[in-house]
């Protein structure tokens, strides 16, 4: 190793399979996730399953009460069990993005990071359909992975001067293979979901002609991209399923295939997240390929402040005790073995009842079947039953001259559900009913989530729903009139009512 102080990085090959500084790295990031995943839902919750919400938590929590007994903590792990008020949601949110902030400053990560993770698992237990996205799953699968990976000490500073990795010791090689098995596993499933589901848009690789318009939340080059010639969408869907099915073998190949497979996943997360609105999932996706990086990689990209602060010791590592080591291994192998056995379709029913609630080892696959069609759902109120106003949320499609919104790392949770009830008929969608009655009773806490509230100064006497095919205008159209959008009546959504009950 050179002892020039201008050499900092000579002896960096010797550190290619070691992994103290790529684990604090990916500890690091989960706690920007969870921050982001607790700050999106800060605004929302009250409305959404608070004590007067869509879906409120404590009615939900009543009938597993009921229903479960006893093994009511085993099947729905909540600190809301205690406690589901409004001000408590709030609490737990807010305290969540606290302790995150703690984990990417280092301050009690480990502990953090548990809380953080309990936390999380306490809002997706009660969160019913606003907290069922595979993302969300996604999280507390990669934070409880990070526990393992963590430092529990007070103070974590793995570049203080005078001292290397050996100070801070080698994280259990299994663990970085458990974390390394979920990207894969994400990857792999995504695609053979696109390919099992029998759908011919992704067969016949013409499922972008459609994704850009149909997706939940496209961004304005996702207009533009839902433009492009079918040639070329037709050469992106081939490209995406190399990505998604071809590149994670990668993973298995040795150190340079890991690299490019990790940065062909990057990449098409980038671009994903530059045409579609998809919360956090982007970025976490990105974070689950930091394992597939090593010490020698990533210290190759420290600014040059830190690097002249590290010293590359070719004995890294520092020995972890016997008994910690073989706890951590058999925690790593069973989550590989839980892992493998979702991905291949296999379950143990009582294995599986006991770890799905805990969100450990789940599995994934977005976009099986592509929608073809984009139906919008337009929420109207009026005074008289003659004349009729249009509610519209801050970010779905309503407006035909709002353009597409840049909204993510954030979920607006109710646009997103509002996508889905389009899909289906408004009673296959309980908290549809749920939301006309808020909005008939004017209540604050769901009219926070609307950007246009018609009756301000008092709800309205009655309430409806219409369905409309939305389209992308034509970039001519853009031009002249300024709309985005186009649209056409397709049918009524949900019936004309009132407080006083149905009206004709």
């Amino acid at each position: 190793m050179s002892e020039h102080p201008e050499e900092p990085l000579a002896g960096v090959k010797k550190v290619g399979f070691a992994f103290s500084t790529t684990a604090w790295l990916f500890v690091r990031l989960i706690g920007v996730v969870y921050f982001l995943a607790f700050v999106s839902c800060a605004p929302q919750i009250t409305a959404l399953i608070g004590e007067h919400g869509l879906l409120p938590a404590s009615r939900f929590l009543n009938v597993l009460q009921v229903d479960l007994g006893d093994a009511k903590l085993l099947f729905a792990p909540s600190v809301f069990w205690f406690n589901s008020t409004d001000y408590f949601l709030q609490t737990v949110c807010w305290g969540g993005a606290i302790l995150s902030l703690m984990v990417v400053a280092g301050i009690l990560a480990g502990p953090a990071l548990l809380c953080c993770y309990l936390l999380y698992l306490s809002i997706v237990s009660v969160g019913q359909d606003f907290m069922s996205f595979q993302w969300d799953w996604l999280l507390l699968e990669a934070g409880f992975l990070a526990l393992f990976l963590a430092r529990w000490n007070v103070f974590d500073r793995p570049f203080s001067k005078g001292t290397g990795t050996k100070e801070r010791g080698q994280p259990p090689a299994l663990m970085i293979w458990a974390a390394r098995f979920v990207i894969f596993k994400l990857m792999i499933m995504s695609g053979l979901v696109k390919l099992t589901s029998g759908d011919t848009t992704w067969s016949s690789f013409t499922a972008l002609n459609y994704h850009y318009l149909t997706q939940p939340l496209p961004t304005p080059l996702g207009w533009f991209a839902g433009h492009l010639p079918e040639w070329f969408q037709k050469i992106s869907v081939l490209a995406m399923f190399f990505i998604e099915l071809i590149a994670p073998l990668g993973i298995f190949c040795g150190r340079r295939w890991r690299f490019a497979a990790a940065a062909l996943i990057a990449s098409l997360q980038l671009l994903i997240a530059a045409t579609g609105n998809y919360t956090f999932f982007n970025l976490l996706t990105i974070v689950l390929c930091v394992p597939l990086l090593d010490d020698a990689c990533v210290l190759r990209f420290l600014p040059a402040r830190l690097k002249s602060r590290v010293q590359v010791q070719e004995n890294s590592s520092t020995p972890m005790p016997r008994a910690k080591k073989w706890i951590f291994s058999a925690i790593a192998v069973s989550l590989l073995t839980l892992s493998a056995t979702r991905m291949v379709g296999l379950q143990v029913p009582i294995l599986s009842s006991l770890v799905s609630p805990f969100g450990v080892s789940n599995g994934y696959g977005l976009f099986a079947v592509m929608t073809t069609a984009r139906n919008e759902i337009i929420i109207e109120g009026s005074d008289d039953g003659l004349s009729w106003r249009e509610y519209e949320l801050p970010y779905k499609p309503g407006d035909l001259r709002s353009a597409p919104p840049i909204v993510a790392p954030f979920q607006p949770r109710l646009d997103w559900q509002l996508w889905f009830a389009s899909l289906t008929n408004y009673s296959q969608e309980p908290w549809f009913g749920h939301l006309m009655f808020r909005l008939l009773s004017g209540s604050d806490d769901v009219l926070h989530l609307f950007s246009k509230v018609p009756f301000r100064e008092h709800p309205p006497k009655f309430v409806r729903a219409k369905l409309y095919k939305y389209e992308f205008s034509s970039l001519a159209d853009l031009f002249k009139t300024g709309a985005w959008w186009k649209r056409t009546y397709v049918s009524d959504y949900f019936p004309t009512a009132s407080l006083d009950g149905p009206s004709s």
